[in-house]
């Protein structure tokens, strides 16, 4: 039984505000990301979402309806928030941890003890503007480019240190915190000097660098993101592997997902990414593909509807291909991490169920409903692979594996 499991997440691709948006996150009530970019853009052509049935979904006048080919439903977030490490880990497997938010001044002591202990040189360079250097080369700060106290990074000018210590640096900072996630990242042509001239201090009061500023992003950039609460042992990848199988992470995935023996195919362009999957269907002979499209999301952030929109078509364009490719015994699985309405009047990540289809050429499609969790995406995985002791969620293999077609 050679079964392949192929997850595809357009990052940020949500279909409707959650319920407890009204209470814990106001700003996104009305946010709809994908029916918004429809009505933003209705010359959008999609022909393969809509084969596959999105419209039983999104009910939206500028799609058409056809007879749908793949079972389709909702996933709600478990997660808090809207984010997408906690999302992909919870599409793995995971059952999501409340964390601490703290700005890093609040733990820049406890973190700065911890440091020195270790053997690291710790100071303090502008207490006008706290930040933690390490070794006069890595900075300790807030990541100022998302939500207040979710995130510390640990950001470093990869043409001095090795990327190895500066993840032993981040893995120490963990230890010392509860926060959400701590970053360990990094860069080369970037100098000590321009990092530090890169901190900024943020409306709210955060102080972190500007990594776009900082070029981090430029030249052999490297990121390992490290979450509070999260046991790869337990999430999808990591069973497959231990159970022989092979797993592909590709696109952003590979970003956030951790998994020791993944083949790891990195990349932001919407095209890559899926020339990557189109690849590892050819190459990986039985286990897991997954891969995430990010330019979703970065369009969202933009607040740029017409990008948004592009890019999604770029990925229907490919969908063809990847259904040609499917074997008789593969199940296509494709959702979203949460939302990015980029019509929504903020530029922040949005609480939004996701759009969830599945698709496999020898079962009829029929109605998931409404899901408790994205991890009901690794469940259902696990489940048709035969693997055992996923964390969290609920496989929906049972309601569509009995519609199997004459």
């Amino acid at each position: 039984m050679n079964r392949r499991v192929i997850i595809l997440i357009l990052d940020s691709l949500g279909v409707g505000f959650m319920e407890d948006a009204k209470d814990y996150h106001p700003q996104d009530v009305g946010a709809n990301t994908f029916a918004h970019v429809l009505d933003a853009v209705p010359s959008i052509t999609i022909p393969t979402f809509e084969q596959l049935g999105i419209n039983k979904i999104l009910n939206h006048p500028n799609l058409k309806n056809y007879e749908h080919m793949a079972s389709y439903g909702v996933c709600n977030l478990m997660h808090h928030g809207a984010d997408s490490f906690e999302g992909h880990n919870e599409i793995m497997g995971t059952k999501p941890k409340k964390a601490y938010l703290a700005p890093f001044i609040e733990n820049m002591e406890k973190v700065k003890q911890g440091l020195e202990k270790e053997g690291y040189r710790v100071s303090i360079p502008k207490p006008d503007l706290p930040y933690l250097l390490v070794n006069d080369l890595v900075i300790i700060a807030d990541n100022i480019e998302t939500d207040y106290g979710q995130i510390y990074n640990v950001s470093a000018p990869l043409d001095y240190i090795t990327f190895n210590e500066v993840l032993k640096i981040g893995q120490c900072v963990r230890e010392h915190v509860k926060v959400n996630r701590v970053i360990a990242l990094g860069g080369e042509n970037v100098t000590p000097q321009h990092l530090q001239n890169s901190v900024e201090k943020r409306a709210d009061g955060l102080i972190g660098v500007n990594s776009p500023k900082s070029n981090v992003y430029q030249k052999g950039y490297q990121v390992r993101h490290l979450g509070f609460g999260i046991n790869p042992e337990h999430q999808l990848p990591t069973l497959a592997i231990k159970a022989g199988l092979q797993v592909a992470l590709v696109g952003k995935m590979q970003d956030v997902i951790y998994c020791e023996g993944a083949k790891k195919s990195p990349g932001v362009d919407t095209e890559q990414v899926m020339q990557d999957v189109l690849t590892e269907m050819d190459e990986i002979e039985k286990g897991v593909i997954a891969a995430t499209v990010q330019e979703t999301d970065l369009a969202g952030h933009a607040q740029n509807p017409e990008r948004y929109a592009n890019r999604i078509e770029v990925v229907d364009s490919y969908l063809p291909k990847v259904l040609t490719k499917m074997r008789a015994d593969d199940l296509l699985i494709m959702s979203a991490d949460h939302g990015n309405d980029p019509t929504i009047g903020h530029n922040q990540h949005t609480r939004e169920k996701t759009y969830l289809l599945a698709y496999h050429k020898q079962w009829k499609p029929v109605h998931l409903g409404e899901r408790e969790t994205l991890s009901d995406i690794a469940a259902t995985a696990a489940d048709y692979l035969k693997l055992a002791n996923i964390e969290n969620g609920t496989s929906f293999l049972p309601l569509i594996e009995q519609q199997r077609k004459e």
